[in-house]
C-alpha cells in the first residue's frame, strides 16, 4: 500500500502541495497535461528551484494577467525554473497563498460554477469527484462563517484560476503518484492578520478555521499565515488520518516551498511517499 505523509511543520498552502508532488517525482509534463484537460485559458504553470534555510526545494507559480511576479515575494535566490505551461482565459483572480498584502480579484465563482468547469472538463471521474468534494468543504466552510448556503457563497479567493489549478492539480498528482493513503502531522498555524475580499482578518482566516474543526493543530509564533485555505481544504479533505508518520519504508521525499521566506524556519512542506508495512499474522499449526 503506498502512502503519502505531509509533514507540516511550516503550515500547508495549495502550492506548496502542487510543488512537493513535483519534487516527489511527479512529472510536470504529465501534470500539465492533465490541466490541460480542465480546458481554462490564460495562465501559466510553471515550477522553480527554491532554497529555504538552505534546504533545496521546489516552488509551484500560477501566474494570471492579473497577478505580477515581480510584486510577490520570492524564494532566497532566483532559480532556473523547472518546467512552464501556458494556457489562456479571460476570468482570474488571485488567492493568498503564504501573502499579507492585497491582490487584484477578478469575478468571484460560486460552488456551481467550480463544479460546471470541472463537468465541462475532461478529467478522470474520480480526480473531478475528489475535486468537487475539496471545493464543496470549502463553500460549506465560508458559507458557515458568512451566514449563508453553499449553493449562495462567494468563493472569492478560493475560486480564481490559480486555487483552481492549485486544487485539482494536488488531486491530480496524487492520482498519478498511484497513492492510496494520505496522512499529515498536526498542523502548525500562524497569526497576525492577512487581507482578503472582506478586509483584514485575522490569522487563520475565519474560513480556514472552519475547516480545522476536528484536526489536530499546533499554534507557533510566526506572525504570518501559514495554513491557507486552499491548503486546510485539500489536506482535511483528503487526509484518511492526522498525527505521526505510519510506520512505512520511505522511498520518495519531496519539499513544496511557500513564497514567502520565513526568518524562525524554513517555509516548506515536506512530503514523504513510501509503503506501508503491512502486518502478517504467523497461524501456529
Amino acid at each position: 500500500m503506498k502512502i503519502a505523509y505531509f509533514d507540516c511543520f511550516s503550515g500547508i498552502s495549495g502550492d506548496m502541495v502542487l510543488g512537493a508532488l513535483v519534487d516527489a517525482g511527479v512529472d510536470p509534463n504529465a501534470l500539465n497535461t492533465e490541466l490541460a484537460k480542465l480546458k481554462l485559458d490564460e495562465f501559466t504553470l510553471r515550477f522553480e528551484e527554491a532554497t529555504k534555510h538552505s534546504i533545496s526545494g521546489t516552488r509551484a507559480v500560477v501566474e494570471t494577467a492579473d497577478s505580477v511576479e515581480g510584486s510577490h515575494e520570492h524564494s532566497d535566490s532566483p532559480e532556473p525554473h523547472h518546467h512552464h505551461t501556458h494556457y489562456h482565459d479571460h476570468d482570474h483572480e488571485h488567492n493568498h497563498e503564504h501573502h499579507d498584502h492585497p491582490h487584484p480579484h477578478g469575478p468571484s465563482r460560486h460552488l456551481s460554477d467550480i463544479f460546471a468547469i470541472l463537468d465541462n472538463s475532461d478529467l478522470d471521474a474520480v480526480i473531478i469527484d475528489r475535486a468537487k468534494r475539496i471545493f464543496d468543504r470549502l463553500a460549506a466552510a465560508e458559507a458557515k462563517v458568512h451566514n449563508t448556503s453553499k449553493d449562495q457563497v462567494h468563493l472569492h479567493e478560493v475560486s480564481g484560476i490559480d486555487a483552481i489549478v492549485d486544487i485539482v492539480g494536488a488531486v491530480v498528482g496524487l492520482h498519478l503518484l498511484e497513492i492510496d493513503e494520505i496522512h499529515a502531522s498536526p498542523l502548525s498555524l500562524g497569526g497576525g492578520f492577512v487581507r482578503c475580499a472582506h478586509g483584514l482578518m485575522p490569522v487563520p482566516a475565519p474560513g480556514t478555521m472552519e475547516l480545522l474543526c476536528g484536526v489536530p493543530v499546533r499554534q507557533t509564533e510566526i506572525r504570518k499565515e501559514l495554513v491557507t485555505p486552499t491548503g486546510a481544504a485539500i489536506i482535511t479533505t483528503l487526509a484518511d488520518g492526522f498525527g505521526t508518520m505510519p510506520e512505512m519504508t520511505i522511498n520518495q521525499i519531496g519539499y513544496g516551498a511557500g513564497t514567502r521566506n520565513l526568518e524562525e524556519q524554513p517555509n516548506l512542506l515536506r512530503l514523504c511517499i513510501g509503503k506501508k508495512k503491512v502486518s502478517s499474522m504467523i497461524r501456529s499449526a
